[in-house]
């Protein structure tokens, strides 16, 4: 699978973190706003597929599918760049500012938000007839987890404010390591299994994600949830956008970075076994 060895592997993540700061408007929205609409679409996918089988572990299984695609695509998520954009700044690349990368976050959570709320308005009229009829029983189990998502947590207060904050932290963690699997391989077949296994644990164990919830929950109010956006807002989208800056920073890039790539040179043992 042509497997990329810590000290290959977080150049790369360096040198991207810097690319994406440094790539113009045009092509941040662009990308971001790609990134988000194929991810959602995979949301409606995977929640599909459990609803069909009555297992959620299967929509957990299918929906890495959309992460892949938009990553061997070259397009961008909020959650990648919390994670990438800040190396270029502590290794001090020529050019990137503090300033930049906050203009950078704020374009691809922009552009991430258009795409998923482009999606979220083709599959309810996709769903619907053109909103014309009730939705089916996908739509309804959107609906239901929009509540549960927000109302739930609301039930518990600052407790539930930081349980969201947490699933943030959590989901990031994993999905910036699948933004890094990406890296691992410079084969197809390579980064595809290193993307699929972090995103399916994600999804499986339903933490949260900014952009999977930009969608969620906007298609679950297309489908009747008794939501508002106040709800989406307070009790999930800012407390997950926080948590996942949290994950996918220390966690995955600032982990990775201070043990490898500040490293330097691989372990002996590391290059005895690639030899």
């Amino acid at each position: 699978m042509s497997y990329l060895i810590p000290s290959e592997f977080t150049k790369k993540m360096v040198d991207a973190g810097e690319s994406k700061l440094k790539m113009a408007t045009r092509d941040v929205l662009i990308r971001s706003y790609m990134a988000g609409a194929i991810l959602t679409l995979a949301v409606a996918f995977a929640v599909t597929a459990a609803v069909q089988t009555g297992l959620p572990i299967v929509g957990a299984l299918v929906f890495p599918v959309g992460f892949v695609l938009l990553n061997l695509l070259g397009f961008d998520l909020l959650t990648g760049v919390f994670a990438l954009v800040p190396l270029a700044l502590l290794d001090k690349r020529r050019g990137c500012t503090f300033n930049g990368m906050l203009k950078n976050w704020l374009l691809v959570g922009i552009g991430n938000l258009f795409g998923a709320l482009t999606t979220a308005l083709l599959v309810g009229i996709a769903w619907t007839f053109a909103f014309t009829t009730e939705p089916g029983a996908a739509g309804q189990a959107i609906a239901k987890a929009a509540e549960a998502r927000t109302l739930g947590f609301a039930a518990h207060g600052g407790a539930g404010w930081l349980t969201v904050f947490v699933a943030g932290i959590l989901c990031n963690w994993m999905v910036s390591t699948g933004v890094v699997g990406a890296m691992l391989s410079n084969s197809v077949a390579g980064k595809v299994v290193a993307m699929w296994l972090p995103i399916a644990v994600f999804f499986g164990l339903v933490f949260e994600h900014a952009v999977v919830n930009m969608f969620l929950f906007p298609m679950g109010m297309l489908m009747g949830a008794d939501i508002t956006i106040g709800d989406w807002l307070l009790w999930n989208e800012i407390p997950v956008i926080f948590g996942n800056l949290v994950g996918g920073l220390v966690l995955t890039g600032g982990m990775l970075y201070a043990t490898h790539y500040k490293t330097g040179a691989p372990t002996a043992e590391f290059s005895e076994k690639m030899n």
